[in-house]
């Protein structure tokens, strides 16, 4: 399976009210509840309107279209980084899955993905620059 490493710092954050964000940002994450409003995006464009803040994450995202019938996929991820003692935040969307891990732990999980014969692209914000395998 290959992932690709996304050339972005993220931050986990609870708002009040999604009229302050900037949709046509390349990754946005929100999610609502009945108790409250996640986002997740880069960080140099994390809105003024926060109320709490977990900064410090990298991303890499599951390449290509995964289709709702796989099955195990976040889990063969998640039991690698576990077996490693790396924890992980997921984010899915219709299309496919992003994996939030930590910055201070993030260059030792592409260490056991790689090792676990993932093939890891590091995406730049226009081109792919170099291939792990």
């Amino acid at each position: 399976m290959e992932l690709l490493k996304l050339p972005y710092d993220f931050n986990v954050c609870k708002i009040n009210s999604i009229k302050q964000l900037d949709l046509t940002q390349e990754f946005v994450f929100i999610s609502k509840t009945d108790d409250e409003i996640s986002l997740v995006c880069e960080a140099s464009k994390t809105p003024s309107n926060i109320t709490a803040c977990e900064p410090g994450w990298k991303a890499l995202k599951i390449a290509g279209i995964l289709d709702f019938g796989m099955i195990g996929v976040i889990a063969k991820i998640s039991n690698i980084l576990a077996e490693a003692k790396i924890g992980i935040f997921v984010v899915s969307t219709f299309n496919t899955d992003y994996i939030f891990i930590k910055t201070e732990s993030f260059d030792r999980a592409v260490e056991e993905l790689i090792r676990e014969s993932y093939n890891i692209r590091i995406l730049s914000a226009s081109v792919v620059e170099c291939v792990f395998q």
